[in-house]
């Protein structure tokens, strides 16, 4: 005798959750052959029950009250595709409370409500999975949970954001400022009407905190780090990288020092020769390096609905498998058992390279004095670009530094910023080389 299908609630009747009614119809037959019964989308709760979405609704019952979801015996699994994290938040608790599992993509939920959901899935004997919240398609959560679960991460290096690679690409493709290049963006369904969540590294800065629960064992908030975005990047700076053999990313950054984890969002120079420097478009990628391991990568789509609803049936399979077999929390959400809260490197102890771009009024002498400044504060020059004189205006002055205390390196900047030469702030991007 068949088993009978296990059945799944989806909250959130989105982009994801249509993509998820779409993975279900073409590869439910895939799916059930490998679990060796089937999956059923039985309820789908939302605000918006009036449009077409282009897909079969037979057999699933609608509505617009996610309670009833969650409150339904018959109901086995539940996908909070919501987004936010006011109403997402009560459904996946509410779901976990009633002794259901859950699977959701919600990252800023996680990132910033993740202790408080992973403490009440252990308790009720339920589980949480999340592999779409960072990278989309791509399986690195399940990597470092799993696959690389008996090594030590030393660092990982991330473009987790592909709203702000497409900008960056085409920014570097076509010569055109940040502007033009986010109008397009926006144009092409790559970037949304108000963009600031993905261009000011917020998106980013919540995936990283989830890869740094995960690849450290450690809980992390996503706004105890540094975060930049990309709009204060210029054609001139993308043109200053080409000439020293870089590019310009936005990278989510978690290292491991003796000083804590040294974690971060902002962008970033690296080789052009290295793998992530050609990650290109609105693709994402993250490279891991394992004390045993050495560096592995991983690159996919990062968004996109059926990219995206992949992940998430992925974890529906992985969910209904434990439930059938009854050892629900095999692994726990971040791989470990008692995670502590992470101990961070102080802010300023930072050390690496840095581009700096200055603007002053081209004068004889103005660049010793930039440089004095500088060394006063024992800041080593690696290399100097200067363009060709032009006395009655002012240009830019373009230098790289040697591995520096980041404390020292600003305050250093804080003394150029005030040479009566120096009429803008200066441009500062650091730089990783070890990629």
């Amino acid at each position: 005798m068949a088993e009978r299908p296990l059945s799944i609630g989806l909250v959130g009747f989105g982009t994801i959750g249509t993509g998820l009614v779409r993975a279900l119809a073409s590869h439910g037959a895939l799916v059930a052959e490998r679990l060796g019964f089937p999956l059923a989308l039985t309820r789908i709760a939302d605000v918006d029950l009036e449009r077409d979405r282009g897909v079969s609704l037979a057999g699933v019952r609608l509505g617009r009250d996610w309670r009833e979801i969650v409150n339904d015996p018959e109901i086995d699994l539940v996908v909070e595709l919501v987004g936010g994290t006011k109403v997402a938040k009560d459904v996946v608790l509410a779901a976990l409370d009633a002794g259901k599992s859950v699977v959701t993509a919600n990252k800023a939920l996680l990132a910033t409500h993740g202790a408080e959901i992973y403490a009440l899935a252990a308790s009720k004997r339920t589980e949480i999975a999340f592999e779409a919240s960072v990278g989309g398609t791509i399986p690195v959560l399940r990597a470092l949970r799993e696959g690389l679960c008996a090594d030590r991460v030393r660092a990982l290096h991330g473009i987790v954001n592909g709203t702000c690679n497409f900008i960056l690409t085409q920014m570097e493709a076509q010569g055109e400022p940040y502007e033009v290049c986010l109008k397009r963006a926006q144009e092409l369904g790559y970037a949304e009407p108000d963009p600031s969540f993905d261009v000011d590294g917020v998106d980013s800065a919540h995936k990283l905190a989830i890869l740094v629960g995960l690849a450290f064992g450690a809980r992390i908030a996503p706004d105890a780090f540094p975060i930049d975005g990309i709009r204060r990047i210029v054609p001139a700076d993308i043109e200053y990288a080409r000439r020293i053999g870089l590019r310009i990313k936005l990278l989510a950054v978690a290292k491991q020092s003796a000083a804590g984890i040294e974690a971060r969002v902002q962008p970033t120079m690296i080789p052009r020769e290295s793998v992530l420097a050609g990650v290109d478009g609105s693709m994402n990628a993250i490279e891991v390096r394992g004390e045993l391991s050495g560096p592995t990568l991983y690159y996919g789509a990062g968004a996109g609905a059926l990219p995206t609803a992949s992940a998430v049936l992925s974890d529906l399979m992985e969910l209904a498998r434990a439930r059938r077999l009854g050892v629900a929390g095999r692994v726990p959400p971040l791989g470990t058992r008692e995670p502590a809260d992470a101990v961070l490197c102080p802010p300023g102890e930072e050390r690496g390279e840095c581009y700096v771009r200055f603007t002053a009024l081209d004068k004889p002498g103005v660049l010793s004095r930039i440089t004095g400044a500088l060394g006063a504060r024992g800041i080593s020059i690696a290399s100097v670009l200067q363009e060709e004189r032009h006395e009655s205006r002012a240009v830019p002055i373009v230098l790289t530094v040697h591995e520096a205390r980041q404390a020292d390196l600003d305050a250093a900047l804080a003394d150029v910023a005030r040479l009566p030469e120096v009429v803008a702030p200066a441009q500062k991007i650091r730089i990783e080389r070890e990629l």
